[in-house]
């Protein structure tokens, strides 16, 4: 198994934001919001962790109207980007962007009726530290969709990865890409982590060739709530 290399946990230069925002995440994404819709959440109060850009946000508050979302990343270059798209989609009112540390989340205890996160475990040093946040803040029974990408056996099969998904892109990019791969966990590894966060009555698995997914479906009666004011 190849050995994970961390990358930066923050991209925060105003010139890896752009060109994070300029690859074209479009099916990833859109599986992502579907994927999310599917699990049965209808309304309340949703945290995206690591949101990046917020285009993952957007594409849900799209097809949930009666959800509001707040979308937290530690990169203040990535929120400048994700407020224009916010602007941009008319969607200022239902989505709110937050400045936080996904190891330390600025929200009480039992906030979020779902919790999703696309992307940011490989980023962290210690992935115990993000799940163990996302259990804390989530309600009792709250939905998860938690989705990264899953660290190849090989560098020979992280360079097919790049080849196939980012053969289009900037060498840039193809090497943010392949970093981020490189930075990946293995299904077992994150399956221990989740374990160690307390996360339970979870489906873990591989999901694509490059994808693992942990999910929980709402309890029957998730007590949505709305946006604290």
């Amino acid at each position: 198994m190849m050995e994970r290399i961390l990358e930066p946990e923050v991209m925060d230069t105003a010139e890896e934001a752009q060109d994070y925002d300029a690859m074209d995440f479009t099916e990833v994404n859109t599986a992502f919001a579907d994927a999310v819709v599917a699990l049965g959440i209808r309304a309340g109060y949703v945290l995206d962790v690591g949101t990046g850009t917020a285009r993952i946000p957007v594409l849900i508050a799209e097809r949930l109207p009666d959800v509001q979302i707040a979308a937290a990343d530690l990169s203040a270059e990535m929120l400048k980007l994700a407020a224009a798209h916010l602007r941009a989609a008319r969607l200022e009112d239902r989505i709110s962007l937050h400045l936080a540390d996904a190891k330390s989340l600025p929200f009480p205890a039992a906030t979020f009726d779902a919790v999703i996160s696309n992307s940011i475990v490989h980023h962290i040093p210690e992935p115990v530290t993000v799940l163990r946040e996302i259990a804390r803040v989530a309600k009792p029974g709250a939905a998860l969709f938690i989705r990264d990408l899953l660290r190849p056996a090989t560098p020979e099969a992280a360079d097919a990865l790049v080849a196939q998904y980012a053969g289009d892109e900037s060498p840039r990019q193809q090497k943010l890409f392949r970093d981020s791969l490189g930075a990946a966990l293995t299904l077992e590894e994150i399956a221990a982590a989740a374990e160690a966060a307390g996360l339970t009555d979870i489906t873990l698995a591989q999901t694509s060739d490059r994808h693992w997914t942990l999910t929980r479906r709402p309890s029957p009666q998730p007590g949505m709530s709305s946006r604290p004011t």
